[in-house]
């Protein structure tokens, strides 16, 4: 199949890596291994996976650090797996970069169910557009975000973002002038409930901040901080 999608599998359990390929093989995706963090890495940064199934928990380097030197490098989608009780590295998993995180014990229709969505949300960045008319895209002066192809430009160059890092852009985006606060973010953009340090929705803005601001710094200003309350995005920031 040419739209196959291939997923790195990270986990120090082959009990889990077993049973997570075993499912995900059967959705016709291409399956490759990495057993601890120093080999995810490795493959990582040498493969261009569609996304990464990541366990937090590893001896050596973990998934946090996984997560954080290869966001450096990348966008890759990640989804962490983690325990029940590591609240305190999901929040973690969020500010270095990951895009969603599964709960140990899981249900693994749950993990395709969850790719699937991810993958979604990613895979039209890489298609190449064909229509002579794009339905949705919205353009400003110094930013133009095409949602058809989930392709983001500052002043007619390409910006690199993580699925969530658009998502965030791109929901702050429809709404100019409209003040959100980080609860409501993180309602919106990550899809549920979420009890944990608002610091997620604060990290995320700043590194989509960044990266607008290496291309356009016009650009990375429509991002405001409204103090005490939250973000909007201002079409008329200088």
């Amino acid at each position: 199949m040419e739209n196959q999608a291939k997923i790195l599998v990270v986990d120090d359990e082959e009990r889990i890596r077993r049973l997570l390929k075993m499912y995900l093989e059967r959705e016709d995706y291409i399956i490759d291994e990495a057993e601890n963090g120093e080999d995810a890495l490795k493959k990582a940064l040498a493969e261009d996976y569609d996304l990464i199934l990541l366990d937090i928990m590893m001896p050596g380097i973990d998934g946090i650090e996984v997560c954080k030197q290869l966001r450096e490098k990348k966008s890759t989608p990640i989804i962490m797996l983690t325990a029940k009780g590591e609240e305190a590295n999901r929040v973690q998993g969020f500010e270095v970069g990951t895009d969603d995180y599964i709960v140990k014990p899981f249900s693994p229709r749950e993990v395709v169910l969850r790719v699937k969505a991810l993958l979604r949300r990613s895979a039209s960045s890489v298609y190449i557009q064909t229509e002579t008319s794009t339905k949705d895209v919205i353009v400003y002066p110094y930013l133009t975000i095409d949602n058809d192809a989930h392709r983001v430009t500052a002043e007619g160059k390409e910006v690199s973002l993580t699925p969530k890092e658009y998502e965030l852009l791109y929901f702050l985006a429809k709404s100019p002038d409209k003040v959100f606060d980080r609860e409501q973010l993180l309602k919106e953009v990550w899809h549920y409930e979420f009890f944990g340090d608002l610091r997620t929705v604060d990290t995320h803005v700043k590194r989509l901040r960044e990266k607008l601001n290496k291309v356009s710094s016009n650009a990375a200003k429509m991002i405001v901080t409204v103090w005490g309350v939250g973000y909007k995005f201002e079409v008329g920031s200088e």
